[in-house]
């Protein structure tokens, strides 16, 4: 039976998952490797789904609920792309606010998939300043609910991953290494850049040759768990822009900077603001993880009469008040001069985790196949 390698990529919301996937899978493609992505959400229309499906790549996008909510929506997910592209190597990304995934996915598929995959150890993504801050006992700007979340996702990890190197002192990244290590005795710890390739390598060869995937469960208190994500308002919509020769590169560039602004007037905590414009086949993307400076564009739109904008955002608010800011801020840009036609819309909190399964035991390595 041939067996297909599944990397799973967790880490809190802004830790940058989603680019390291990409730029993992593009490592993979160049070396003639079939690769595959599955994404996660607690709504459809996903703004990685599609900067993913723009850059040509085989996607599966579990949608509605975390993959522990569905597992079985997962190994559909898993069965369709071994399947459709015959894939070698999967890579997965679950919701950026969810953790426990030890007991609820890695072992049940371990159990129920352990013949078929070679499951490599679980990394969580770190963004350093958030992360310094939760190793000083803060909360890293969020609410003590969410940090609960945080720590709980490094707490379970097999890799810890401190990302975004790039932005960090040489010093400063020892220090929080050994810091790291004497937190989280039971993870490795390593340090990439995905802006810069910076550790990426070494990474990747730990991922592609170890199937030691969640060696042990934690203790969490769902009470907590469920409010650290109910903190968070959930948005995610699409829509058909329609105007006369309209420059979207600034028009997307306007809204993300207002945007920006008025969340951090409101001190409100960012997990995420997202958005791609999509114009035929060029397309702008924006990326909003915390204090305006943050903010990052990525493309090139240009100017046409019609486009398509999706829009995600994780923001500790209502989902009302975040419903309501993102609504003003699209209606002052495009005023009369462009029409909205909104092709989906939803807004929310996230309820109370329901896993499908959740383990008391670790499911022995012995179930998995061998490199």
């Amino acid at each position: 039976m041939q067996t297909t390698r599944l990397i799973l990529v967790g880490g809190f919301l802004g830790a940058g998952k989603t680019s390291l996937l990409w730029e993992t899978a593009s490592r993979f493609i160049k070396q003639g490797k079939k690769v595959g992505l599955i994404t996660n959400d607690q709504a459809p229309e996903l703004v990685d789904t599609t900067v993913l499906l723009k850059k040509k790549l085989r996607v599966a996008e579990v949608s509605g609920s975390c993959f522990c909510c569905n597992f079985n929506g997962l190994t559909q997910a898993l069965n369709k792309i071994k399947t459709e592209a015959n894939a070698e190597i999967i890579l997965a990304e679950p919701v950026g606010s969810c953790t426990d995934l030890s007991a609820t996915i890695l072992q049940p598929l371990k159990k129920n998939m352990g013949r078929e995959l070679k499951i490599s150890p679980l990394s969580v993504l770190a963004d350093p300043e958030k992360l310094s801050d939760i190793l000083n006992e803060g909360t890293a700007g969020l609410h003590p609910s969410a940090a609960y979340i945080y720590k709980k996702q490094l707490e379970e990890s097999d890799i810890i991953v401190i990302n975004k190197t790039d932005l960090t002192d040489s010093n400063k990244l020892k220090e929080l290494i050994i810091k790291t290590k004497e937190k989280f005795p039971d993870s490795d710890v390593m340090s990439i850049s995905t802006k810069t390739g910076e550790g990426l390598e070494e990474w990747i060869n730990e991922v592609v040759t170890r199937t030691d995937t969640g060696k042990r469960l934690i203790d969490v208190d769902y009470d907590i768990y469920t409010e650290g994500e109910a903190v968070l308002g959930w948005l995610n919509a699409s829509m058909k822009l329609t105007g006369e020769n309209i420059d979207w590169d600034i028009f997307c560039r306007q809204i993300m900077k207002k945007l920006s602004y008025v969340f951090q007037e409101r001190e409100a905590a960012i997990g995420h603001v997202k958005m791609i414009l999509e114009n035929d086949e060029n397309y702008l993307t924006a990326n909003l993880t915390g204090l305006s400076d943050t903010l990052s564009f990525n493309g090139f739109a240009g100017k046409s009469d019609q486009a398509l904008l999706t829009l995600n955002a994780r923001v500790e608010m209502t989902p009302y008040d975040l419903e309501n800011i993102i609504r003003q801020h699209i209606a002052n840009e495009t005023s009369d001069k462009i029409k909205v036609k909104e092709k989906a819309w939803s807004c929310l909190s996230p309820g109370r985790p329901e896993p499908t399964f959740r383990f008391d035991y670790v499911v022995p390595e012995n179930l998995l196949p061998k490199n």
